[in-house]
């Protein structure tokens, strides 16, 4: 009997490529996704443990869907609820108390096993927990098929982290570093592009550390992981997140140097521009580190855009401190930011710190932030306007014969044409400048095609959707 499968994901890219790992590990065992909840066997929940109350998120979750369980008494109908992911393994227990009829609980790490535990979530009563983190590496046990959807996918390098900054649960949750196998690494990639896909992003919690072992024991760095994945027949882009500031090396800035599938943009998490706020957060970069590598990666690459992560608030921040962090905006130049307010992580150093922030100061201060990130990102979209830019057209736009794909610095872009330029990368003008997107015209079309044909085309597609 077909059965249907639904995950919910919560939080970071890695998140939706674990998603899609998931679905790849319960096919073969007669699991089809499903995008309702309400008729789905399996529900899992894949949880984040980054955001603020995020647990309790979950929870208000799982409660709305145990009503859904409880309506699904026969046991060929029987939902089976489960919550991985980070939450999962940072309260694997609580849970189990908190919300007694979840059925199966499980960490980052042992998803391979999804089939072993859907079998003993049928067969015995009570819970099934697996948050160990086991010995063997869960990519040697995934299935060769992976599921693609559309032409851009994440492709997972690295998992785990080692700087425990004194903010963060990852180590606590995803384990210590690890970086797959590079020819591992390499097949996958392969497979995607095989499959239709033109653009990767390569994941890991500190990927610009990937240090993957070949059989010979030599090592690959990202950078040289970078080249060879350029080799691959109909790959055109590739980017990469998130990066470390001290694990920048010039191996890696040379292929943004010399790479030309490499895109031009660079999530490079600061956090703030205090030296002491770095140092109380077990940064392992002062502001200077962060400006001498941001200067060597544009020397490299000079139209290479940066975002970044910034905490404000963060224990002991003071109104000095907050400004040197305004400083370091105003002169490093941000066209994306994710900006938040500290909020202690259980378990964590910071948590623990006597001198918390007041809640009034953070919003006040993240506020200025954001305005003048806000004010960077709409400045940079405006400067974008008259470019021409190569553009992978990944889907439809919510408009009748409009198509979206992401610019190089990763914006939105929108633009009237017709079908079957998806999957197309295409030369596009962009004509406009919104918040966080922009509007764009044909400007070539792939194989020689007449721009004015695929306009009339594109046209045509209106009318009759209308």
């Amino acid at each position: 009997m077909t059965k249907k499968l639904f995950i919910k994901s919560y939080g970071c890219q890695m998140n939706v490529y674990d998603a899609q790992r998931m679905t790849d590990v319960l096919k073969p065992i007669g699991y089809t996704v499903t995008e309702n909840a309400d008729d789905a066997h399996l529900v899992i929940l894949n949880t984040c443990h980054i955001r603020e109350k995020a647990a309790e998120k979950v929870y208000s979750e799982l409660g709305r869907l145990n009503l859904l369980k409880n309506k699904r008494v026969g046991e060929a109908d029987r939902m089976i609820l489960a919550v991985g992911g980070c939450v999962a393994q940072a309260e694997g227990a609580e849970i189990v108390r908190r919300a007694p009829y979840v059925d199966m609980v499980f960490g980052p790490q042992t998803y391979h096993r999804l089939p072993e535990m859907v079998a003993r979530a049928h067969r015995d009563a009570g819970v099934v927990l697996d948050t160990d983190f086991p010995a063997e590496s869960k990519f040697d046990h995934l299935p060769e098929q992976t599921t693609v959807q559309g032409y851009a996918a994440f492709l997972t390098v690295q998992e785990g982290c080692d700087k425990f900054c004194a903010f963060c649960v990852v180590p606590y949750t995803r384990g210590a570093e690890f970086s797959r196998p590079p020819q591992q690494i390499m097949e996958e990639a392969a497979r995607l592009v095989d499959k239709g896909v033109r653009e990767i992003t390569l994941l890991g919690q500190n990927v610009n550390n990937y240090h993957g072992a070949r059989d010979d024991g030599s090592e690959w760095s990202l950078g040289r992981l970078i080249r060879e994945l350029a080799q691959i027949d109909g790959l055109s882009g590739i980017r990469y997140t998130t990066s470390y500031p001290a694990d920048m090396n010039d191996e890696l800035i040379n292929a943004h140097r010399d790479v030309d599938q490499l895109m031009p943009f660079l999530h490079l998490p600061v956090q703030s521009g205090s030296d002491r706020i770095l140092k109380a957060m077990n940064r392992r970069h002062s502001s200077d580190d962060y400006r001498a590598i941001v200067g060597r990666l544009r020397d490299a690459r000079p139209d290479l855009a940066l975002s970044s992560d910034f905490i404000v608030g963060f224990p002991g921040e003071s109104d000095k401190d907050f400004a040197a962090t305004m400083d370091l905006v105003r002169e490093i130049g941000f066209v994306q930011a994710y900006s938040f307010k500290y909020s202690p992580r259980p378990g964590t150093p910071a948590a623990a710190n006597e001198y918390q922030v007041a809640e009034s100061v953070k919003t006040e201060r993240l506020a200025a932030l954001q305005d003048l990130l806000n004010e960077q990102q709409l400045a940079f979209n405006h400067a974008c306007v008259g470019q021409q830019m190569n553009i992978l057209l990944e889907r439809p736009g919510r408009k009748p014969g409009q198509l979206v794909g992401r610019s190089p610095y990763m914006q939105a872009v929108h633009v009237n044409a017709p079908d079957s330029l998806i999957g197309e990368v295409v030369a596009l003008a962009i004509t406009d400048a919104h918040g966080n997107s922009l509007s764009a015209e044909l400007a070539t079309a792939p194989d020689g095609q007449n721009v004015k044909g695929l306009m009339r085309q594109s046209k045509t597609q209106k009318r009759a959707i209308a």
